[in-house]
């Protein structure tokens, strides 16, 4: 049972989608600064300073100044502001993450024409050559 257990862990796989989870954790960790340091202070600032999760309706007819007010009396809510703040957020970190996967994007194929160039600098492949003097003895007459 623990040699199963050790070729589990130590399959690829699992290996991957560990690395992929902490890739993840630490790239939400850029995404949510990027959004909160950098992007709603100036959201903020355009907008000047509305706060779209105090828009409700209470349902009971009651006056309630705030949502956490209407909602600690237990009152029915239809609480459409919290709802717009929630889609304005998804907009901004769908972009904020649209705009680091194209950077990333363009890394990685910078990196991979590099590759190209410096294999097609370095002349043809083993197989090439291979592939070529197949192509040459298969040419050549036969006595």
């Amino acid at each position: 049972m623990i040699k199963e257990f050790r070729d589990f862990i130590a399959k690829g796989n699992v290996m991957d989608m560990a690395v992929g989870i902490i890739i993840g954790a630490a790239f939400t960790a850029i995404v949510a600064s990027m959004v909160d340091d950098l992007l709603q202070p100036v959201l903020g600032l355009l907008t000047g300073g509305t706060d779209f999760t105090n828009y409700f309706l209470a349902m009971d007819g009651g006056d309630y100044p705030t949502l956490r007010a209407a909602r600690d009396a237990g009152a029915p809510v239809f609480a459409y502001g919290s709802f717009i703040t929630a889609v304005i957020n998804f907009l901004i970190i769908a972009f904020v993450v649209f705009l680091l996967v194209k950077g990333v994007n363009r890394i990685k194929d910078a990196a991979m024409r590099k590759q190209v160039a410096e294999a097609s600098a370095a002349g043809p492949s083993t197989e090439a050559l291979l592939a070529e003097i197949r192509d040459l003895l298969a040419a050549r007459p036969q006595h």
